[in-house]
């Protein structure tokens, strides 16, 4: 199957909450007005596109039909397509995830459930098969059975952990990977990290410390941090960007579980909503099942009907 049809097939659930809807809103009116964009604010709101977006939306549709004097209902359709579509080719991708002239940290956080450890072993098998060398480091270390589930999804990988026992300080076991990579002089170190959000103090501590050891002991590599995301929670994944970026500089955004949702319209909103660009999305179980996000395409399978 071609990685279009995959992503197309990935997004049914989303294509189908939008655009059934717009499209009942369209067919019950007549003429355009006030009522319409009511609906259609509705319609998008419950798509999980987020009110703040939902208005940024409405209002550049409005000057649309204004500067085009669309006076029928069934056209707007395709105004909100292009309108859509300019929102989500706006990310700004110029800041590689990896780079070839210098080793690479990848340091990934998210809450427990959204999909961190599988994410990091899909990462790793898209690396591999780029011909990239990759190590894992273990250093999320408070989470009952982290370690033990990275080491799973790591062997299915084919890559090598970096671990200590449960409860150590994450930072040592980041040194003890650092070592280690460049011992084995590895392209990448992925570090899985914590997402206890709960408690924003202590993980900016833990992850401020974690960022002075790679500045201290890796000061060539170039640096990343990855907020892994569940499509499925919809307008609580924009409210997660949000708060891990106030405890932490986010670099990219890898969303997760998009097959099984029809709450992809968060993605716009969050392409909308902040300059962290969405760089991986995960459209099945598999360990290619985890694309690069090219906004056009993804605009195109949002929107096609085969």
């Amino acid at each position: 199957m071609s990685k279009f049809k995959k992503l197309w097939q990935g997004l049914t659930k989303t294509r189908e909450n939008i655009w059934d809807g717009v499209e009942s809103v369209l067919k019950s009116f007549k003429k355009i007005d006030e009522e319409l964009y009511e609906e259609l604010e509705e319609v998008l709101v419950m798509s999980d596109f987020g009110a703040e977006t939902t208005d940024a939306i409405l209002d550049q549709l409005r000057d649309v039909v204004k500067s085009t004097k669309i006076t029928e209902p069934a056209e707007l359709k395709e105004a909100l397509k292009d309108i859509i579509t300019d929102i989500l080719i706006s990310t700004d991708l110029t800041n590689p995830l990896v780079v070839d002239d210098r080793p690479n940290v990848i340091l990934v956080v998210g809450v427990n459930g959204a999909g961190k450890t599988t994410s990091i072993a899909k990462l790793s098998h898209k690396l591999k098969q780029e011909g990239k060398s990759v190590l894992l480091a273990a250093a999320d270390t408070f989470r009952a059975a982290a370690i033990d589930q990275l080491e799973i999804w790591a062997d299915r990988a084919g890559v090598d952990v970096i671990k200590n026992k449960e409860g150590t300080d994450p930072a040592s076991v980041v040194y003890d990977a650092i070592s280690a990579a460049k011992a084995r002089k590895s392209d990448v170190l992925i570090c899985d990290t914590a997402g206890r959000l709960q408690n924003k103090v202590n993980l900016m501590k833990e992850l401020e410390k974690i960022g002075r050891i790679i500045e201290k002991e890796y000061s060539n590599a170039h640096k990343q941090v990855i907020l892994v995301l569940d499509a499925t929670t919809g307008q609580n994944a924009i409210s997660q960007v949000k708060l891990f970026n106030e405890v932490v500089k986010i670099d990219g955004i890898i969303l997760t579980k998009l097959d099984g949702t029809a709450k992809g319209g968060a993605i716009v909103g969050i392409c909308q909503s902040f300059n962290v660009p969405v760089k991986f999305i995960g459209v099945g179980e598999k360990m290619d099942d985890l694309q690069e996000f090219v906004p056009e395409a993804f605009a195109r399978a949002l929107f096609s009907e085969d």
